[in-house]
Formats: structure tokens, sequence, C-alpha cells
């Protein structure tokens, strides 16, 4: 996965069709890469920006003041990492995973790849082990604010292909289990209990 970091990063939008976009007075969004969409926005849509932008102002406070603006002959460049909380908000529901807070990733967004990382759990594989699998390995976006000094993180990751990547966390997983099993005395198959043998049997480890 590639990080888009908005501490550096500048989005750079094509001046006519954000105009129109802002005298339509219809809700739009601006994604990482410029491009201007509408509702219902898709999983691809990772957003910069999302609303109903003010037509009296001025191009430069068109999207609110946490929105650093510099219009440039036809392309409107924009720095948004001021306005980090309110781009969670609008992304969060879209996002494979949520890591905006000081808890890190304790869910997935997709039903199947939740059951996974929940079960995983019972033989102490951890979410951030899984998305450290996920952002090792599969294509997608890591949209976030990241500070060196002092070090600061906080993101949200989008996976392209969810299906691979849920093949990809099983799998993951699966090795692991069966390692712990024929290795790790805690795990022996005489000593699981319930919901470890539930587990396993999930992972097909046994």
């Amino acid at each position: 996965m590639k990080k888009f970091n908005l501490f550096k990063e500048i989005i750079v939008v094509d001046k006519n069709i954000l105009l129109e976009a802002i005298s339509s007075q219809e809700h739009f969004g601006i994604r990482i890469d410029g491009a201007i969409c509408h509702e219902p926005f898709t999983t691809d849509d990772i957003l910069i920006y999302s609303g109903v932008a003010d037509k009296e102002a001025t191009l430069e406070n068109s999207l609110g003041k946490n929105y650093q603006i510099v219009v440039d002959a036809n392309r409107v460049l924009i720095k948004a990492f001021s306005n980090w909380q309110e781009i969670i908000g609008f992304n969060k529901l879209r996002a494979t995973y949520d890591d905006t807070t000081a808890d890190g990733v304790d869910e997935f967004g997709s039903k199947e790849m939740e059951d996974i990382g929940w079960h995983a759990t019972e033989f102490n594989i951890s979410y951030r082990a899984i998305v450290d699998m996920l952002e090792s390995t599969c294509d997608g976006t890591l949209i976030c604010i990241e500070q060196v000094e002092p070090y600061q993180f906080s993101g949200l990751g989008f996976v392209v292909n969810l299906e691979s990547a849920k093949d990809m966390m099983f799998e993951y997983c699966q090795k692991e289990i069966k390692r712990l099993l024929s290795e790790d005395e805690d795990f022996a198959l005489e000593n699981l209990n319930d919901d470890e043998l539930e587990a396993a049997e999930f992972f097909k480890a046994l």
C-alpha cells in the first residue's frame, strides 16, 4: 500500500472543473488525485473534501477555513491536513480499516475480514500484525497524517481488492495458527479452550 501523507501532499485540481462544482451548489467530493466526484461515493473515492462549497466566497476560501488554497493559472493547489478530523469523518465508512485512534486498529470494515480478525485474536494474532501484513502486500492507499518529530500518526486504510485481501488475511492467520499448534505447548490441541478450538476450526488449521 502507498501512503498519502496529508502533511506533505498537495492536491492539484482543475480550476474550471472545481468552479463548475462550486457553482452547481450540489454536494461534491475532491479525491486525493484531484478528481471531482459526486454522491454516491464508492470505496474508490478517498476524499480530502466533501460538501457544498461556499459559492459567494473567493475560490481561496470556498472550501472552508481548514484548507490552504493557492490558485495557479488553470490549477488549484490544496493543502488539506488541517481538516483531518473532518476528513476522517467522511471517509471512515468506506475505509477497510481505521487507524486514527490511540487504541489503533480494532475493527475491519467488512464483516468477512472482521470475522477473520476476531477469530485470530484467540491465538494472540493482533489486528496490528494483520494490518502490517496488508500494508506490505496489498495494493491500496493509506491516507494519513504522519510527522516524525514529535512522532504522530493517524490513518485510514483503503485496500483495492477486498476479496484478495480477505484471502491473504485468512492464509496469514492460518499459517501462524498451524505453527502455534505444532510448536507452542500453550496451544497444543489438548490445551485448547472452546473459543480457541472454534478459531482453529474456522481457519481449517486442525
